[in-house]
C-alpha cells in the first residue's frame, strides 16, 4: 500500500508529493479524531490504507481555495 504513494498517477493527481503528503497527513489526523471513512469498504484496512483509497477514488483532495475569477479585486 505504501508503494503506491510513490506511482507517478498517484503524486500528480494531488498535484506533487509535497501536497500528497499534506493530503494525507490532514486525513489520517481527522480519522484519528474520529472522522467516518468514506469509503464502503473498510474491513481490516489500516487507517492509512483507508485514506489512499479515498484519495484513488477522489473522495478527498487538496481545496486550491479560491480560483482567481472569485478573488476580490485588489484595493488601491
Amino acid at each position: 500500500m505504501i508503494e503506491e504513494l510513490k506511482s507517478r498517477d498517484m503524486i500528480n493527481k494531488v498535484g506533487g508529493r509535497f501536497r500528497l503528503s499534506s493530503l494525507v497527513q490532514k486525513r489520517m489526523l481527522e480519522l484519528m479524531q474520529g472522522a467516518r471513512p468514506l469509503i464502503e469498504d473498510t474491513e481490516g484496512k489500516t487507517q492509512m490504507e483507508i485514506v489512499i483509497d479515498e484519495i484513488k477514488q477522489d473522495k478527498i483532495g487538496i481545496d486550491d481555495g479560491p480560483k482567481e475569477t472569485e478573488m476580490m479585486p485588489p484595493l488601491i
